[in-house]
């Protein structure tokens, strides 16, 4: 579930950027798709270790 944070503190911070209200940490993670999720922590890690 660590992974998920690290993922979803990038995703509150591109929604704060936009103007934009973000999701609850469990609406964040029942709702994005696998390939969100990963995009998020894939952009919070920088590498390409997150398989979809």
């Amino acid at each position: 579930m660590e992974m998920y944070r690290e993922g979803y503190e990038t995703y509150c911070l591109a929604c704060e950027n936009y103007g934009m209200e973000s999701m609850n940490f469990y609406l964040y993670v029942r709702n994005l798709t696998v390939e969100q999720l990963n995009a998020f922590n894939q952009h919070t890690k920088g590498s390409d270790d997150y398989e979809v």
